[in-house]
């Protein structure tokens, strides 16, 4: 059987020498956006197996016909069997199972098992290992030539968030399609709010509020005594700055993200405050923060007011937006309709995306800037220093470990206070 790429170049060549004035009644499939032809399958690779990547997989799959799940990848072959297994059963979107090709031979585990499945004949990465990878899993599938779905947040500390910047730079020249885990891009009551906001339709934004006041995420109950440092700290890793971010960073970037894109820009400096007033002093704590509260303010004076929080169950909750405006106010999602489920919608987006059936999506840059906006935050509570947009863009903060491996010694450093805690 012939080739399809060399079936699809004789196709276009015999099409191309007869063409004179009706150039215009066909297309032209551009090779970087689809594989040979707009109706073949787009084939993709997950990274990272763990809850987020599960679903990911399973919306992926469920929202566009024409596609393919085709390797996995994750540090630990019990999150990647589980994950495939479940991805495979997901009745809550029946039909996707068909549609799961992933052989034995595209079962990836280890550190390295991001370059394997990048490695693999795919079209479509998804990133969903924790933030902490980040940059160096975007950059590396920049360098591949894939078009990325990457999960919120884009790093963890400055010197890797700016290395996400510099590829999602490059990953706009080559026009690869780069969709973010900010779901909130693609729904609907979103979009066409804060699109009549940018349209005046509240006035000038005189402030902002951000609000992500939820419960605690703990993966694990207890250490396996067989589980070293660094073992330990993936299979907990929403405890640890360094792979984690802290919640101002890992999930509180939703509401920032949104004032951010409403303003159309980042802030210029920061001064924040937080601490653990609940999180006891114990191993499977960590060395995060449970609560944090900000005072950002943006190049046109505007400030705004950001808390988030993480306490016990059955307290208050709140996770919202509020911009105030000079004729209204809006929680940013009020004069919008009803979408699907946004979680299913962003694929559909970027597979309209990269076939050209809708319009061109990059994240890339965005999302890091709003990134770096809640490390500023972060930074700002742990050392009590007001800080600014420069000094994060200057700073030599570099969270990331320089080797890897299931028994490597990983110390955690203690928990931040403000006055002997410094920034760097």
């Amino acid at each position: 059987m012939e080739n399809f790429d060399e079936l699809s170049r004789r196709s276009f060549l015999k099409r191309s020498t007869g063409v004179t004035a009706a150039a215009s009644t066909f297309t032209i499939i551009k090779p970087e956006l689809v594989r040979g032809a707009g109706n073949e399958k787009l084939r993709a690779g997950l990274v990272g197996c763990g809850g987020r990547g599960t679903d990911a997989a399973q919306q992926f799959l469920h929202g566009s016909e024409d596609v393919e799940l085709v390797a996995m990848g994750d540090i630990f072959e019990d999150h990647l069997e589980k994950s495939l297994g479940e991805i495979r059963t997901a009745t809550h979107y029946p039909g996707i199972e068909s549609k799961v090709k992933v052989d034995p031979e595209h079962h990836f585990i280890g550190f390295d098992a991001y370059k394997k499945v990048l490695a693999s004949d795919i079209d479509i990465v998804m990133l969903c290992t924790p933030p902490g990878y980040r940059p160096m899993h975007f950059e590396a599938a920049v360098e591949a030539r894939k078009h990325v779905f990457c999960e919120k947040p884009f790093g963890t500390d400055p010197v890797n968030v700016r290395r996400f910047m510099a590829a999602a730079k490059k990953s706009e020249e080559l026009k690869f399609t780069v969709m973010s885990g900010a779901q909130r891009h693609s729904q609907r009551e979103y979009v066409e709010t804060i699109n009549r906001i940018k349209d005046g339709e509240i006035g000038d934004v005189t402030a902002a509020y951000a609000y992500w006041i939820g419960t605690p995420v703990i993966q694990q109950q207890a250490r396996d005594p067989k589980w070293k440092d660094m073992t330990w700290q993936h299979r907990a890793w929403y405890s640890f700055v360094w792979i984690c971010g802290d919640q101002v960073v890992e999930q509180h970037l939703h509401n920032i993200d949104v004032i951010n894109w409403l303003m159309g820009t980042h802030p210029v400096e920061v001064v924040a405050s937080g601490g653990a007033a609940w999180r006891p002093k114990e191993e499977i704590y960590g060395n995060i923060y449970d609560h944090i509260s900000a005072d950002f303010l943006y190049p046109n004076g505007v400030h705004m007011s950001s808390y988030c929080r993480q306490f016990k169950r059955g307290l208050h909750t709140n996770i919202s937006e509020l911009v105030v405006g000079s004729k209204g106010r809006s929680n940013c999602k009020d004069r919008g309709t009803k979408g699907i489920d946004p979680y299913v919608q962003e694929h559909i987006d970027m597979v309209k995306s990269i076939r050209g059936q809708g319009p061109y999506i990059n994240h890339g840059m965005p999302v890091a800037e709003s990134t770096m906006t809640c490390i500023m935050a972060r930074e700002s509570a742990y050392s009590g220093q007001k800080l600014t947009w420069d000094q994060m863009m200057n700073s030599q903060l570099d969270l990331f470990p320089k080797a890897f491996d299931y028994d490597l010694p990983l110390d955690v450093p203690p928990l931040p206070v403000p006055g002997v805690y410094k920034f760097a």
